[in-house]
């Protein structure tokens, strides 16, 4: 009889099997909007990630990623955030995990707007304030402070890959914000 060494991470799986789930079933994500506040709590700047795809085209995204088996929402917020922000970004999780959308990726154009080559996805999106330092990690070339403005700029939307843009337009929107 043979004594197996637990796995330290369950919820992950092989290469092989995780293109196989996602040509089977929508995979669940979580997607964070960075956002710094002044002091009155109103919006001053959104956060992006600026990365590179395999191809070496440039685009900018948001925190984002998978959420594991048996990981709640907020495990799998937290570690995004510090796995693409760095972990003294200090993020302010809300006190509910209650999205400001559920987004809806296809892996063709869909009438949702949101595509994601891979596979089906269903993401919970948040904007969480974040208070600390950020530095880019993982696969980010940089981590951009942008006012709501310039990220609503038809440069940057071009550059938010997947529909994103219309994900933009929802945070802020759910902030209040109106352009």
């Amino acid at each position: 009889m043979s004594v197996r060494t637990p796995d330290p991470n369950p919820g992950w799986l092989s290469e092989e099997d995780l293109h196989e789930a996602r040509r089977r079933l929508p995979m669940v994500y979580v997607e964070a909007v960075p956002v710094r506040l002044d002091a009155l709590g109103y919006l001053t700047e959104i956060g992006m990630l600026y990365t590179a795809d395999d191809d070496g085209r440039f685009y900018r995204t948001f925190v984002s990623g998978r959420v594991l088996y048996r990981e709640t929402i907020r495990g799998a917020l937290i570690r995004h955030i510090e796995k693409d922000l760095g972990s003294l970004a200090l993020p302010q999780l809300p006190p509910s995990p209650v999205p400001f959308t559920v987004a809806e990726y296809f892996p063709s154009p869909s009438e949702t707007g949101l595509v994601d080559d891979r596979q089906h996805a269903v993401s919970l999106a948040y904007v969480i304030p974040v208070s600390g330092e950020c530095e880019p990690r993982q696969d980010a070339l940089e981590v951009a402070w942008l006012t709501p403005e310039q990220a609503l700029g038809a440069d940057v939307g071009a550059e938010l890959l997947g529909g994103r843009s219309r994900l933009l337009r929802q945070a802020l929107a759910h902030m209040g914000w109106t352009d």
